[in-house]
């Protein structure tokens, strides 16, 4: 049986072969910038071991706008005149070849989960809301888990409505809010007040009482300290048999 409650790093904080002595799961951040040739997929699955497991974090073209400062990390020209086609789940050919590509790179790393990370400008307005849905209706059976994590304010009923609809985990900093829908949990733990926390050992103890009990859960640690305080929280996990 696996084990129930998983932790690692979003990106590698060093060097892969090293990660993989330590955890066992590892979220992919290059998909989100920059998505590798689906050839350095295939070769980072064969680096890792059998029971090594990858999720990944969507392409920011499906998800941010061009205005969003994480794309200067795209190494992508973008006509002017096309910059409203791309982020926000709109429905456009550039979108949905981001989706294609994530998706090609998900099979390669033969990843369970895909993350849809949104900006905090994504709001749940009429536009946004028709956007979101008309992506998962096309997306959906597609081999993967799905998560979706919303940053803006989004009422707790249309999250829940969304995320049932598509079948959608929703993810959340567990110090922040409860999730509200899914069979399994992905929690992203960003830092309290920002990623140069470093997590205290009562923070921890804190975490630990948080894990649901009775369904698998993903502790994705993505803070400055993300290794350190990974490695302190699996072996508080260990002691405790987990």
């Amino acid at each position: 049986m696996r084990q129930s409650t998983v932790v690692g790093c979003c990106g590698f904080p060093g060097a892969m072969a090293r990660y993989w002595e330590r955890f066992r799961v590892v979220e992919v951040q290059k998909t989100f910038y920059r998505p590798p040739r689906p050839q350095t997929a295939e070769r980072w699955r064969r680096e890792a071991p059998q029971d090594g497991e990858f999720a990944l974090k969507a392409w920011q073209l499906i998800t941010h706008e061009p205005s969003s400062p994480t794309y200067r990390k795209a190494g992508k020209d973008f006509d002017p005149a096309r910059k409203d086609r791309y982020g926000f789940f709109r429905d456009s050919e550039e979108v949905w070849e981001a989706w294609l590509t994530t998706r090609r790179i998900a099979a390669a790393l033969q990843a369970r989960v895909i993350l849809f990370q949104c900006p905090a400008r994504f709001t749940p307005t009429e536009q946004n809301i028709r956007n979101l849905t008309g992506f998962f209706s096309r997306v959906r059976g597609a081999g993967f888990r799905l998560a979706w994590e919303p940053r803006g304010q989004w009422p707790e009923d249309t999250v829940r409505e969304l995320c049932r609809k598509f079948d959608l985990v929703h993810c959340v900093d567990p110090f922040t809010a409860q999730p509200l829908w899914g069979d399994f949990c992905y929690f992203r733990l960003h830092g309290l007040g920002g990623y140069r926390y470093r997590y205290t050992d009562e923070d921890l103890a804190g975490l630990r009482a948080r894990i649901p009990a009775g369904k698998r859960c993903y502790l994705m640690f993505n803070n400055v300290f993300m290794d350190e305080d990974a490695r302190r929280f699996q072996a508080l996990l260990d002691a405790d048999g987990e």
